[in-house]
């Protein structure tokens, strides 16, 4: 087996790698700039009905989707007949129990690639276990990835919210399966409130907007078109990028909002792709990333959410009474704002302190360990593999920490792709990033650095579940590692990387 670099230099040319053969959908796939735009209301995001109080049962089942008004409706697999799936509303500190009940159909409709670990022929070909992404539950709820359940069975978790108040998002997580199962609709949101939160002046009620967003690629039909690699045998892809945006499951929604504040709540869920958001031309600030509240709103003229990754956002409409305002993703349009008139003056939001948060304190660090990503190359078998440490998942476990204990984790990318990684269970710190020389390395593992470490950005200096790592650096994170023991995991937040086979084990003692 071949690193990356070591097969480039030798097979440039080589038609078997996966990433030069980087997948293109068909010719024949829908073009959504042909659809008219802004004409369809954003969708607001249903609250999930309890049966009691704090008990949900939400099914898993396909689901005809209008994503524009133009198009036929699409077929998704859903949580509760919806996609987005029901927003899930709790307190911090107070029981939810949610009985997922697995009603999907016996058979994928997206390409499966029985080549990729815990994907074999010999397993049922559809499976679903969820994950509560950012939630700090025991590990028999928190999703791991064989723990699946077919069509017909159930799996009820319980999650006790003994976390401060964020927003999280829940999605499938079966193994092998997940980038397929996420892609056809398993995602929704879910919200913890705390009443450090509620004593704050933020916008709240109808001016707080649950915002999940997502690409996808549509055929002519308006159904979910999946690339392929075009390899016989092995259609996995190592990235997806659609070129529909959808904003709740809609595209091209617009939303008539007030002159006035409010506060966007934004989860991306794609499978690779990185938003680059804005609101040209209005006062945007950060309120609070992947784990809550950060300790003072940051002014911002754009925000970058790697797939998993959270933004909680306070935009003023104020300066834009009677005209248009937009979401831009890149600088282009993906939602439209229509601010009603009004000839009542309003006071512009002023942003309050939000809570104490300390810097992190690696004194508190019981030991720092050096974890490298990687990708490989092997043209008699996988086009490309993606691994962490240079491990497979069925691998030993590696990353043993004991419950209580603070760690210092050096993750060192060897590629060329940021990849978001996400830790399950645990909350952390990002301490700094800084470049290295990845040829170096790779040659004989000495890390020789060709910058100074930079500071995480205001917006990701709060508590964090996901990270992003970039290309040829090192990124330090300080974790705790509570409040339970058990098995965990921790993984790249891109999909394709995930199921190819960047996972790894997370046991705490």
């Amino acid at each position: 087996m071949l690193t990356r670099r070591q097969f480039l230099a030798g097979a440039a040319a080589a038609a078997g790698s996966a990433r030069l053969l980087r997948a293109r959908p068909a010719a024949a796939t829908l073009d959504p700039e042909r659809l008219a735009k802004f004409v369809h209301p954003l969708p607001r995001m249903p609250r999930a009905a309890p049966q009691a109080e704090g008990r949900y049962r939400i099914e898993m089942h396909a689901a005809e989707c209008q994503l524009h008004p133009d198009l036929p409706p699409t077929t998704c697999w859903t949580y509760g007949g919806r996609f987005p799936g029901p927003l899930i509303e709790a307190r911090a500190g107070e029981k939810t129990e949610v009985a997922w009940v697995n009603r999907l159909p016996a058979r994928h409709f997206l390409p499966v690639d029985s080549t990729l670990e815990g994907a074999e022929p010999s397993l049922p070909p559809v499976r679903a276990v969820v994950h509560l992404h950012g939630g700090r539950v025991p590990p028999s709820s928190d999703g791991w990835p064989e723990d699946w359940t077919v069509p017909g069975s159930t799996q009820t978790c319980t999650y006790p919210n003994s976390q401060e108040a964020a927003l999280l998002f829940y999605h499938d997580h079966a193994m092998g399966l997940n980038r397929l199962n996420v892609y056809a609709g398993l995602a929704g949101l879910y919200v913890v409130r705390d009443e450090t939160e509620a004593a704050l002046p933020l916008p709240r009620g109808d001016f707080e907007l649950p915002l999940l967003l997502c690409d996808r690629w549509l055929d002519p039909q308006a159904q979910l078109f999946y690339p392929t690699s075009g390899v016989a045998g092995h259609p996995w892809v190592p990235e997806v990028f659609g070129n529909c945006i959808l904003v709740n499951g809609q595209l091209w929604p617009y939303l008539e909002v007030e002159p006035a504040a409010y506060r966007l709540r934004i989860a991306n869920a794609a499978n690779s792709r990185f938003f680059r958001l804005s609101i040209p031309g209005l006062p945007v600030h950060a309120i609070g990333s992947d784990q809550g509240l950060l300790a003072a709103p940051v002014p911002l003229q754009e925000v970058l959410l790697a797939p998993a990754e959270r933004s909680d956002l306070v935009v003023d409409f104020g300066a834009a009474a009677g005209r248009i305002a937009v979401l831009a993703n890149d600088g282009r349009a993906i939602a439209q704002f229509r601010v009603r008139a009004s000839s009542r003056r309003r006071a512009p939001w002023r942003p309050p302190a939000l809570r104490p948060l300390p810097l992190p304190d690696q004194r508190t660090a019981a030991r720092s360990r050096r974890l490298t990503l990687d990708e490989y190359q092997d043209l008699a078998a996988n086009p490309m593999l993606m691994l962490l440490n240079g491990k497979r998942w069925r691998d030993p476990a590696t990353e043993t920490p004991r419950l209580g204990e603070v760690e210092i984790w050096e993750l060192v990318n060897l590629t060329d792709d940021t990849h978001p990684i996400h830790l399950h269970q645990v909350r952390f710190r990002i301490l700094d990033r800084r470049p290295i020389d990845m040829d170096q390395y790779l040659a004989d593992a000495t890390l020789r650095f060709t910058g100074i470490a930079v500071a995480p950005s205001p917006q990701e200096r709060g508590w964090k579940d996901t990270a992003r790592c970039e290309p040829s650096a090192l990124t330090r994170i300080l974790v705790k590692f509570e409040p339970y023991v058990g098995r965990y995991l921790w993984h790249c937040h891109l999909l394709e990387h995930e199921a190819n086979a960047m996972m790894r084990p997370l046991i705490i003692s």
